[in-house]
């Protein structure tokens, strides 16, 4: 392994990364605009306090990597393994982003923030949403199972499937208009009109 070359304070526009790989780079408050890494392999690189602006992470390999105070912000993220990187350095803020397929099996993800994400498919099977917001997030066919969903809000989330017997819900927040997803397994025609 080579010497680790650090990026601070600085700022990536218009990069293509696609297929790429990055090796012994530790990025700290950066920013990346419009840069793709469509299938890039990121294994092992570090990246604290950092904001990625409308890029494409599409398939893109993470192995290792390390993810500390990130913000994603109207970026496409899909199929990504988060419960392959690094656990001891793993937070962050999604807004606008498309998170479908992405995998988050067992990670710790207390008091993070989705806001307006669509998470199609997504798995958070065994992890911990504790205290965490899905506001305004489309959760269609996104997998909960042995979830702790504790506290975590709910409330303006839609198209979920939550099976209160097989995740921690305890103290979750639900609108009244969304608790069918609640009910799912039970197959009950439910009528919002009467």
């Amino acid at each position: 392994m080579g010497e680790t070359i650090l990026h601070e304070n600085k700022t990536f526009t218009d990069v293509d990364y696609t297929e790429k790989r990055l090796v012994n780079r530790e990025f700290v408050k950066c920013e990346f605009v419009n840069c793709n890494f469509t299938k890039s392999d990121l294994r092992d690189n570090n990246f604290e306090n950092c904001v990625f602006r409308q890029c494409n992470f599409s398939l893109t390999l993470i192995d290792g990597a390390g993810f500390r105070d990130i913000t994603f912000q109207s970026c496409k993220v899909l199929g990504v393994d988060f419960s392959r990187s690094n656990k001891f350095m793993f937070s962050f803020t999604f807004l606008d982003t498309v998170l479908d397929y992405c995998v988050f099996f067992g990670a710790r993800l207390r008091k993070t923030l989705f806001q307006g994400c669509s998470l199609k498919e997504a798995d958070f099977s065994e992890a911990d949403l504790t205290a965490a917001v899905f506001d305004n997030c489309d959760l269609t066919l996104t997998r909960f199972s042995a979830t702790q969903l504790e506290k975590t809000d709910f409330r303006t989330a839609y198209n979920f499937s939550i099976d209160p017997d097989f995740n921690k819900i305890k103290k979750a927040k639900f609108a009244a208009a969304n608790l069918s997803g609640l009910l799912t397994k039970y197959n009950l025609d439910i009528d919002f009109d009467a």
